[in-house]
């Protein structure tokens, strides 16, 4: 159980959260929205008790594991295999404790031929790999994901959404930041959409994801073209200077031999 009440968070006299409020159950997947700048990050760093806020409360039943930037703490001089020890010690696992847990975590990272490498000869997604897989290793009820699934490739992107679907199976409770619509409507419960800094909406995932899309596709640009007509805005894209007046389709019986 996670709960916020009038959560404001302020830095030199601007206003990042105005009040915000929100209750999230356990065991609900549920995903953060809205423009860059509207707050979601601060939101989730608050959370993870990164930031403090100006006012307010937060309240949270269980344990919680932040996804937010990993690879804080990892030493680019050190090996892989190093900086696996070195970050499970920093969510307080013992030498055995990560012993036992090493090749989980370098068979889901898939990095089992670079693991004596530098972390400097790593790249970026393969840094990110290995920092997501050790963090996996944690027992959470509550798991806080900001976008650090954007780095890696589409199959690995599949691995860790597969990853937090068997968590809650488990009735972990998931809460992420993405702009992946599709990420959205296949795995949300339910989404929050902040916008300048206020809950602008909560809902379900296939509701609130098409409110997020009309935040961008409403244009003053589209109240009419260059001759004065006018046509209906809804969610359209562009200024409106070249528009599809027509559409047909056509098929044909010719066998193809």
């Amino acid at each position: 159980m996670l709960e916020i009440k009038n959560l404001q968070v302020g830095v030199e006299d601007n206003a990042i959260l105005k009040g915000v409020d929100l209750s999230i159950q356990p065991g609900e997947t549920h995903a953060i929205m809205g423009p860059n700048g509207s707050g979601k990050s601060t939101l989730l760093k608050i959370l993870a008790e990164i930031y403090r806020p100006t006012s307010g409360s937060v309240s949270i039943d269980g344990k919680l594991v932040p996804f937010i930037e990993l690879g804080v703490g990892f030493n680019p001089e050190l090996t892989g295999r190093e900086n696996v020890y070195l970050n499970g010690a920093l969510l307080g696992f013992s030498r055995k404790q990560i012993d036992e847990k090493y090749e989980d975590i370098v068979k889901f990272a898939e990095l089992e031929e670079f693991m004596d490498q530098k972390l400097k000869n790593y790249s970026s997604g393969m840094q990110v790999r290995l920092a997501f897989s050790v963090a996996t290793r944690a027992e959470a009820d509550i798991l806080l994901v900001d976008e650090v699934l954007a780095v890696g490739d589409a199959d690995f992107q599949r691995k860790c959404f597969d990853f937090f679907k068997d968590l809650k199976k488990l009735g972990k409770t998931v809460i992420f930041i993405t702009h992946d619509m599709a990420a959205v409507r296949e795995y949300c419960d339910r989404v929050i959409l902040i916008k300048d800094g206020k809950v602008a909406g909560e809902g379900s995932a296939n509701k609130m994801a098409d409110e997020y899309l009309k935040l961008f596709n409403s244009s003053p640009e589209l109240a009419g073209d260059s001759k004065g007509e006018e046509y209906e805005t809804g969610a359209r894209w562009g200024n409106g200077n070249v528009r599809i007046a027509r559409k047909s389709v056509q098929t044909t019986k010719d066998k193809i031999l």
